[in-house]
């Protein structure tokens, strides 16, 4: 394997405000960029190539890997990870503890892991904790089916 040198570079528009312990990757060729009034709070890791557009809040503990594309007025909650080279769009909100493995469109709001819209993440939430007795009962139904 041969290592190729990163001779890209970090653009950091105005009002950023970055916390402490993050990290920021310039990139492998060309820029990465943090648009103008993004807010990005502690122990974020932002990778190589990454683009996140104006007036985004990243919460503690996010991890975007590289490539990613990421819109303007996006909020990622805290502990969001991002595979690489995916976009999230304009206004998306990406909930707590996410992972997000394929891209997310404008104004949309996913939850879970991996993520999906936020109220199918909810119904399959509510449906896990009635598992155990559905279960229950399935098999007493069989049960009866049995003996009949």
């Amino acid at each position: 394997m041969k290592k190729i040198k990163q001779i890209g570079w970090v653009e950091i528009d105005d009002d950023v405000e970055i916390g402490s312990n993050c990290s920021v990757d310039r990139g492998a060729l060309g820029p990465t960029k943090i648009g103008r009034g993004t807010k990005i709070d502690n122990l974020v890791q932002i990778a190589h190539n990454v683009e996140i557009g104006q007036h985004s809040i990243i919460v503690s503990q996010v991890g975007i890997s590289g490539s990613t594309k990421i819109g303007n007025g996006v909020i990622l909650a805290g502990q969001v990870g991002i595979v690489g080279h995916i976009e999230i769009g304009d206004g998306a909100i990406v909930g707590a503890q996410s992972g997000v493995s394929k891209s997310v469109k404008a104004g949309e709001k996913v939850f879970g892991s991996p993520a999906r819209p936020i109220m199918l993440t909810k119904r399959i939430e509510a449906c896990q904790t009635k598992l155990p007795d559905v279960i229950k009962r399935i098999r007493s139904i069989e049960e009866k089916i049995k003996d009949n």
